[in-house]
């Protein structure tokens, strides 16, 4: 990310679909066609792992660090390779364009994939299938029986399981293989699926000069097929419940701040792995994406530990990771590292010298960017580098639109003004902020499709510290205006940011 680029942060649950959610079919191909119209190149996403329910479908609460989302299947390409048909699309009708309805797009989707599973369980398996299940074994085994065993127990959680499958002793491994073999298979199967839909469409992008940037939740669930068949690598106690929890202090987004919940690692025991299982995951992470953001990066130079009974995210600590160790092995065993580090929030002088140490780059957000001093903010462009990666809002953020007109105080529209040189109307402020963007010293700039598109608050993807009525915005059509498309178009040539 070293040449002057830009994108658009836009989530795959969030392209139109007449299936209630976004998935990797038509529609994901005509969005890489919109970018390469209009000068773009990177496409952002939030993360691919499989959702849940219980978990508010939150991308960020993935059952799998390895696994792909079912939910994003394309059953228009089970079609074209033979997998159902035509007549198995027939109860689509009634779902919404203007929101993922995820229990219904979950049940339409289960038993649409049934289906396939089923039908294929007939036929012989082929080389490639047979190639995949073994060039992924690694984690591919360890979730199809996690999910095989979670569905079998209807949902609970692995720790309510009977012992010897829940503390995964081999020959309890080896038997609820052979009993659960045929949705093991299903799960496995599903999973190429994924692989083949997934690659398919990041070799589309690739071949029109777009990347992906995909991004890499820090933490895993601990109803996770990651932290039941790693638990050495987990602060657990001797029952296997987690004795500390993961989140964030006090800080911009919430005044108690931020109990994620998550399982936190032993960091001795991993180093003692060589790091094993973190250099797994960052292997699979950079063969799905062509860059990785590192969510909550400072997590991995020091981490806000809370023990498990507190309320809230207060009465926590910091405690170290050894942070140069581990980039220092995973740089030796992985030859090309394309990381951006998510580094809003408390940021400390450790993590800034580790991010400049391995040069990797940060995170600028222009929202933040009328509070306090106008001189000195980090976050207006005449303090911006190079090597940052410069964003109007984040998925954690309020659009433009909906930040001006829901969020943003008397003095901090005032400083914007004085920024601009002029005041401005409500209707104006998204695309100001973009030209504001793209006209900055640093090398990219990611721009989220909420404020291409001039949306309110309506359009939020997510409120931190919020469980309720995220991740659920999606876009009725693709059908975007020819006005906004060449502005998008000429302002990216304007402020070099395309090779034309």
């Amino acid at each position: 990310m070293d040449k002057r680029a830009s994108g658009i942060l836009l989530h795959i649950s969030s392209l139109p679909s007449p299936f209630g959610i976004g998935d990797f079919g038509p529609s994901a191909y005509q969005f890489a066609d919109f970018l390469s119209q209009v000068n773009q190149k990177y496409w952002q996403i939030l993360p691919l792992s499989p959702t849940d329910t219980i978990y508010h479908n939150s991308p960020y609460h993935g059952l799998s660090a390895f696994a792909m989302n079912p939910l994003f299947i394309s059953p228009d390409f089970l079609i074209k390779e033979g997998l159902i048909d035509a007549a198995d699309l027939t109860a689509t009708k009634n779902f919404s364009n203007e929101k993922v309805r995820y229990e219904e797009a979950t049940s339409f989707k289960k038993a649409l994939i049934d289906k396939v599973c089923l039908r294929q369980a007939k036929k012989k398996k082929t080389d490639e299938y047979k190639g995949f299940c073994i060039q992924n074994t690694e984690w591919l085994d360890d979730y199809a029986l996690f999910t095989a065993l979670s569905r079998h127990f209807k949902g609970a959680l692995w720790n309510s399981w009977p012992e010897d499958i829940r503390n995964k002793l081999p020959k309890a491994v080896r038997a609820w293989s052979k009993t659960l073999e045929k949705v093991i298979e299903a799960e496995k199967y599903i999973q190429y699926i994924l692989e083949r839909q997934w690659f398919s469409l990041k070799q589309y992008c690739n071949k029109k000069g777009i990347s992906i940037i995909g991004d890499i939740p820090i933490y895993v669930d601990y109803n996770s097929a990651d932290l039941w068949s790693n638990p050495k690598i987990f602060k657990l106690d001797e029952k296997k419940n987690p004795s500390v929890v993961a989140g964030v202090p006090p800080d911009y987004f919430s005044k108690t701040g931020q109990l994620w919940g998550n399982p936190i690692y032993d960091w001795d025991e991993l180093r003692k792995t060589g790091y094993a299982w973190w250099i797994r995951r960052l292997r699979r992470i950079f063969s799905l994406y062509d860059i990785a953001r590192i969510d909550h990066f400072r997590g991995l130079v020091a981490y806000w530990e809370v023990p498990i009974k507190e309320k809230t995210a207060i009465n926590g600590k910091w405690v170290n990771v050894p942070v140069e160790d581990f980039f220092n092995t995973a740089l030796k065993k992985i030859d090309n590292f394309p990381v951006i580090a998510e580094d809003l929030g408390i940021i400390t002088p450790d993590v800034v010298k580790i991010m400049n140490k391995y040069r990797f780059p940060g995170i600028k957000v222009l929202l933040f960017a009328f509070g306090g001093e106008l001189g000195d903010n980090p976050y207006l462009p005449h303090n911006h580098v190079q090597n940052c990666i410069l964003y109007t809002g984040t998925h954690d953020n309020n659009t433009a639109m909906g930040w001006f007109d829901k969020e943003a105080t008397e003095e901090e529209k005032e400083k914007l003004f004085r920024y601009l040189g002029r005041k401005i109307s409500f209707e104006e402020v998204s695309w100001e902020l973009i030209r504001m963007a793209l006209a900055s010293v640093a090398n990219t700039v990611i721009i989220p499709l909420q404020d291409i598109l001039s949306l309110g608050q309506e359009a939020r993807m997510n409120k931190p510290s919020v469980t309720q009525d995220n991740w659920e915005w999606r876009l009725a059509t693709l059908d975007i205006e020819n006005s906004l498309m060449n502005r998008l178009k000429e302002w990216a040539r304007m402020y070099g940011r395309t090779s034309d």
